[in-house]
């Protein structure tokens, strides 16, 4: 269903992307309109054609609603229809969309959906709003209301299209605007489960339970836990490389500032304050590594998620010092959930190298290392990219072939829907055995 569902909103996007009514000039082919749609509605943010300017009105407003029913996730929207039209969900589909929306946390579904419009709305208007109070500082107030708009759900959905031909490098020292992005794609980044807690935490209260408090969840406060330190190690690492080099020319606050707006928008967004393409490689591999972790469950980040992350690093450091279990908080992690974040760390580091493989050959085909010098790093950011559905780019996306734009285009979708939803997906059947083979040892490491 989810599948199909993605699938079915792409094209019609495609569809309505390829009218000549959408384009302010000549009319995108089909490739690129289903390349562009898939961007919008998998909350990428890959371009092949500058967003502000290519596109009428309607065409951004096509993207833009694209973007919304990407980021709030076809089946929420399913699922919120079906119920205001008075239909009912088995066991089974309440349970997919448990594990979607919540992280397979039990919570009443009807509730949990109208937290996740409420929360969208809210977190969305209140960002609109602050940025219409920096944009009026530049342009029309209708324009900045527009532009405020269309960046705020952009940012809130990790979506990172953006009306500016150069993103927000021109706003690189501007702090209000800065924050008010950083904010909203953490927001997003975060997950919906995420925001409902904390929500509760400091509108709320804490909720009595019995005689004590009942504190944040355990996968809130591991979701946080990471989402901090990555932010700040990433921020970090960004500003000691690239200090003297695309930082090079800004006061010391707004190097710190353009660094920590880099280590945010690398997990989750795609809006840059810097030029990506001028990085050097030290510095884009940090953001590869970032893109890869993506940010976490049911929320509008990609990825193979933050926890999955989380739970990798707490078992490493585990078995160093000679533990069985993976512990955190004085909890420990079920086997099954350590077993799943293997799987899905396995399983999306084999897609990104084979479709990198892919864009590789048909990007540079016999071409010599010497004279496709540098084409690989930019291939392979580009790969991770639409895999994390991040959206950034180290130039690669306007020059890329028919053949090099499908790829992209399928992986965004992969990477949108997962790579474990996609096995399940495309699998046939289940195969139950009943029996169990021999155990038999083998040496590793």
């Amino acid at each position: 269903m989810l599948v199909l569902a993605f699938g079915a909103v792409i094209a019609v996007g495609t569809v309505l992307l390829w009218f000549p009514v959408a384009s302010a000039a000549e009319p995108l082919s089909f490739v690129d309109a289903l390349f562009t749609a898939t961007s919008a509605t998998c909350v990428t943010g890959l371009i092949v054609v500058d967003t502000g300017t290519h596109f009428t009105l309607f065409g951004q407003l096509v993207i833009l609603t694209l973007i919304q029913l990407g980021g709030l996730g076809i089946m929420t929207l399913g699922t919120f229809f079906i119920w205001a039209l008075g239909g009912r969900l088995g066991v089974r589909s309440r349970d997919v969309v448990h594990q979607t929306l919540s992280g397979g946390i039990q919570r009443d579904l009807w509730n949990l959906l109208r937290n996740v419009f409420w929360l969208t709305a809210a977190v969305e208007l209140a960002g609109a709003f602050l940025l219409t109070g920096r944009f009026m500082e530049h342009m029309a107030l209708s324009k900045a209301v527009y532009h405020a708009l269309f960046h705020s759900i952009s940012a809130f959905c990790n979506a990172g299209f953006s009306l500016n031909a150069d993103s927000f490098m021109a706003y690189q020292q501007d702090l209000g605007i800065n924050l008010v992005l950083m904010a909203l794609i953490v927001a997003g980044g975060l997950g919906f489960t995420v925001l409902v807690d904390l929500r509760k935490l400091f509108f709320r209260g804490r909720r009595r339970e019995g005689a004590g408090l009942k504190p944040l969840s355990f996968h809130t406060r591991i979701t946080l836990t990471y989402t901090v330190v990555l932010i700040l190690s990433g921020a970090a690492v960004f500003l000691a490389l690239e200090w003297g080099n695309t930082l090079g020319d800004l006061f010391p606050g707004h190097k710190v500032l353009g660094a920590f707006f880099q280590s945010i928008t690398a997990r989750t967004a795609g809006f840059n304050t810097v030029s990506v393409e001028l990085a050097s490689n030290g510095a884009l591999f940090l953001l590869i590594l970032l893109m890869f972790i993506g940010g976490a469950p049911g929320s509008t980040a990609g990825g193979i998620k933050i926890t999955t992350f989380g739970v990798m690093v707490t078992m490493a450091l585990s078995r160093i010092r000679g533990g069985r279990d993976a512990q955190i908080f004085d909890r420990r992690v079920p086997e099954k959930t350590v077993s799943e974040a293997m799987g899905i760390a396995a399983l999306g580091t084999t897609v990104v190298a084979l479709f990198t493989f892919l864009l590789v050959i048909v990007e540079t085909g016999t071409s010599s290392f010497v004279e496709a010098r540098g084409e690989f790093v930019k291939l392979f950011f580009e790969a991770v990219s639409a895999f994390g559905t991040v959206g950034l780019s180290a130039g690669s996306t306007p020059e890329l072939s028919t053949a090099g734009r499908l790829i992209i285009t399928v992986l965004m979708f992969i990477g949108r829907l997962g790579p474990l939803t996609m096995a399940v997906a495309i699998s046939t059947r289940v195969r139950r055995q009943s029996y169990r083979y021999v155990e038999e040892q083998i040496m590793v490491g």
